[in-house]
């Protein structure tokens, strides 16, 4: 039997991908702890120079506390020599996703006495449908590092959550790279269909999912969405700019009207979105129109992202706005988030929701606002809180 830790950098797919990993290896029979041991998993990102650099630093650390360290992810699918220099005892996985626990298990060999299944990990589940991307934003390197995309069987969906529910997960959040592609042609889903099958699985409180683009916010999705009992009011759709001419320099197959309208019948969801700023056709006016956009659309909570160019992209060797200028506009775009999130948990006060407690204290409502509970509550309840306060972080409820 091995010890073993895995850490994950980057987005919810990735951390679906190092739990996988995770799983295999507790099913082989080893045995995880965060204390220095044999085995380190260290699963990457690459979505920009600063994520890839982390993700180095990551597994330097890991190499000086265990005996052997597996670089896996994003950025250990990177063109060139992303981790060359690091100690002998670090192995990069250059393999695609689906492949990764397999290949780490058979390097590490699983022992004679193996568990019937891992151990519950969190009070909500990460269910990946979907890898890879088909399309090719002149920004993105994921396309060059994932793969195009690929499905899987909505049967094996549908069952790996219900193993999930019965292990006592609570929520249930589908993953992937490009959501809205995915497609069972075999068996006649996509996603709206997936969702409400999914929905129906006996002991699920929650269903979510993780991020979706905008143009595969269409009217079946939508009202399944909004009639599905269970699906959470939440929705992460990712923007990057909202000014037409940036959207077209990147490559984005949408404008900021479209954006606006898809979004308009979801207009009491919680909406997030991820933007990057200082691309290099973003002046001044483009980055005011991104703030316009935002506000229009009612999102709250932006991940911001300063431009960084990644290898083998069109835009790779364009960086023209100065780092102080991103900086500026970087801070400026998450003060309006922060306001922006502030005044919907506001809008709260004196009400409830249905709260799931995954940390001692803290939980997450139905559109996944922030709650910071008082009173007694277990991690792994789904409770009813009423909103009494709010602070810079969320809403204070008492349960």
């Amino acid at each position: 039997m091995a010890t073993f830790a895995v850490r994950f950098l980057g987005c919810k797919v990735s951390h679906t991908d190092a739990h996988a990993i995770r799983e295999r290896l507790l099913l082989d029979g080893h045995s995880e702890s965060e204390a220095p041991g044999e085995i380190a998993v260290v699963n990457t990102c690459c979505v920009t120079n600063e994520a890839v650099s982390k993700s180095r630093q990551a597994a330097s650390r890991a190499a000086r506390t265990h005996a052997r360290v597996f670089v896996t992810g994003c950025a250990a699918n990177l063109a060139g020599d992303v981790f060359g220099g690091l100690p002998a005892n670090v192995t990069v996985v250059a393999r695609p996703s689906e492949q990764t626990p397999s290949f780490i298990a058979g390097d590490v060999g699983a022992i004679g006495c193996v568990q019937s299944d891992a151990p519950l990990d969190r009070v909500r589940a990460f269910v990946k449908v979907q890898d890879g991307c088909s399309f090719s934003c002149n920004f993105c390197v994921i396309p060059l590092v994932r793969g195009s995309s690929r499905s899987r069987r909505a049967a094996d969906v549908l069952s790996e959550i219900r193993r999930r529910v019965e292990r006592g997960h609570r929520e249930v959040v589908l993953t992937g790279i490009n959501l809205g592609c995915y497609r069972d042609r075999e068996a006649g889903y996509k996603l709206g269909r997936l969702v409400r099958e999914a929905a129906q699985t006996p002991g699920l409180e929650r269903l979510r999912l993780s991020s979706i683009e905008i143009n595969h916010v269409d009217d079946d999705l939508v009202s399944t969405l909004r009639e599905t009992p269970l699906v959470s009011r939440h929705l992460h759709v990712p923007l990057q700019s909202g000014d037409d001419g940036v959207l077209r320099a990147m490559g984005r197959r949408y404008s900021a009207q479209t954006y606006l309208r898809r979004l308009e019948p979801l207009s009491d969801f919680n909406l997030t979105t991820d933007v990057i700023v200082g691309f290099p056709a973003e002046d001044e006016p483009a980055f005011a129109n991104t703030l316009r956009l935002v506000e229009a659309a009612g999102i709250t909570r932006v991940h911001v992202f300063p431009y960084s160019p990644r290898p083998g992209t069109k835009t790779a060797a364009d960086d023209t706005v100065p780092p102080p200028v991103k900086k500026d506009r970087s801070v400026r775009l998450r003060a309006a988030s922060q306001a922006a999130c502030e005044r919907r948990w506001r809008a709260k006060l004196g009400t409830e929701d249905a709260v799931l407690v995954d940390r001692p204290g803290r939980g997450y409502g139905d559109d996944y606002s922030p709650w910071f509970l008082e009173g007694s509550a277990s991690v792994g309840q789904l409770v009813r809180a009423r909103a009494t306060t709010v602070t810079k972080e969320g809403i204070v409820g008492v349960v």
